[in-house]
């Protein structure tokens, strides 16, 4: 074992509260870790250690968003890009969204964002007008909510 890879992780939780220099470790994309949760039937808040997505994965994540360069593909119609973008976030959602559906936000943010840029950079009439962009954006989530994976989910609320 390569001692610099190879850790001793203390699973902190609601009932282990020790203090130890390493709570959380990284393995297949997930960040095993404390983190607070509430527990269904009780409404009760409390400390589990639970898998989440790692910021690495995250990172990777968004960088390959950016490398499908949506935001200059201004020649293309929304449902085009949906078609290509939508198996990538279908196969985050299955992987990652098994245990923590709430730890992909940050993700579906940035798809949304994307697509402001998009729209911005796409019809002259929102170049500058961002906020204006989101709300075009905002209307099509709500009246095409199955274009985009995440919109079948409910996230249409963040876009600018």
């Amino acid at each position: 074992m390569h001692p610099d890879k190879t850790k001793i992780v203390y699973c902190k939780d609601a009932k282990r509260k020790g203090k130890h220099p390493n709570t959380r470790f990284d393995f297949l994309g997930y960040c095993f870790g404390p983190k607070a949760v509430k527990n269904k039937k009780t409404e009760e808040v409390f400390t589990s250690f639970t898998p989440q997505v790692s910021a690495s994965s995250l990172k990777s994540m968004r960088k390959s968003i950016r490398e499908l360069n949506l935001r200059r593909r201004t020649h293309v119609a929304l449902a085009d890009i949906a078609q290509e973008i939508n198996p990538i976030l279908l196969g985050w959602l299955n992987y990652y969204g098994a245990y923590t559906p709430s730890a992909l936000r940050p993700i579906w943010h940035y798809v949304n964002a994307t697509l402001v840029v998009w729209v911005m950079r796409k019809y002259k009439r929102y170049r500058g007008a961002k906020i204006r962009a989101g709300r075009l954006i905002e209307v099509i989530a709500v009246k095409r909510r199955r274009l985009f994976v995440h919109w079948k989910l409910g996230v249409t609320g963040m876009f600018a």
